[in-house]
């Protein structure tokens, strides 16, 4: 009788580079481990999914408001805390650097190699104006159903 596959799901509601980098570091130790992964990326945790170019797309004014106001790509979001008006995403980033550790982008690329299911909140696209084309490719979206019967059968579920 064959075992069946341990389940792991992360809401990403978080837009902080340090807790957007946590999940992904903990979603491919999971997928490392043989587990099946699922992120669900809601409200400020869809920065992470965002293309660092802007792409033209077609949005009305409060749309467009929202896009200026948030990070286009993992790369530059803020800190949590000790963000310093940018300056503390550059000192952590050097000091990650040194230490060999992996960038947000790198990590998410990993957890894509590793089959983890990447969800964007069509919801929360709706209510922030984002568009599909704004978004790296190799996703799914789906509403809080999606999510909800992943994690129902999940072993560990997280909200950061």
């Amino acid at each position: 009788m064959s075992q069946q596959k341990k389940k792991t799901t992360i809401v990403l509601f978080s837009g902080d580079y340090d807790k957007a980098m946590a999940a992904y570091i903990i979603a491919n130790g999971a997928a490392a481990y043989d587990h099946e992964v699922t992120i669900f990326h809601t409200f400020w945790g869809l920065n992470a999914l965002r293309k660092d170019a802007q792409v033209p797309v077609k949005k009305g004014f409060l749309e467009k408001m929202f896009g200026k106001m948030m990070p286009r790509g993992a790369d530059k979001m803020g800190l949590s805390n000790m963000n310093f008006a940018g300056i503390g995403p550059k000192m952590i980033k050097h000091v990650m650097k040194k230490h060999n550790a992996m960038p947000l982008p790198e990590l998410i690329e990993m957890a894509q190699e590793q089959d983890v299911k990447l969800i964007a909140c069509t919801m929360t696209m709706d209510l922030l104006g984002l568009q599909k084309e704004e978004l790296i490719d190799g996703l799914d979206y789906a509403g809080v159903a999606a999510y909800i019967g992943d994690a129902e059968e999940g072993n560990i579920n997280l909200f950061i």
